[in-house]
């Protein structure tokens, strides 16, 4: 289990490794935390990728609590990329992950 800071480390190069290879959406596994109330590491991990999309770096991020066709952006996004709506967390407001929009 990594410390909160190289797991921000290695969100920073999964970043930039995906916008070399021109990918324009990630899926962010970072979990909900051990104890099953929420971990450091998830709070810091969306807490950079607010930060990220406040500051331009990214265009958006969708988090699992909200990934579901009942929520605006991800139903705008799965209607522009219908392989989407196939995803097996889709709907199931799985606060252990992260969908980056690059």
């Amino acid at each position: 289990m990594p410390a909160v800071q190289q797991a921000l480390q290695r969100l920073e190069r999964e970043i930039a490794v995906a916008r070399q290879g021109k990918v324009v959406l990630l899926k962010v596994v970072h979990g909900y935390g051990s104890s099953g109330v929420g971990g450091d590491i998830r709070i810091a991990v969306q807490k950079r990728l607010r930060e990220l999309s406040d500051g331009g770096q990214i265009r958006g991020c969708i988090f699992g609590e909200n990934w579901s066709k009942s929520d605006e952006t991800t139903w705008r996004l799965c209607q522009a990329q219908s392989g989407l709506k196939s995803d097996p967390d889709l709907g199931r407001r799985n606060r252990g992950i992260t969908v980056v929009l690059l």
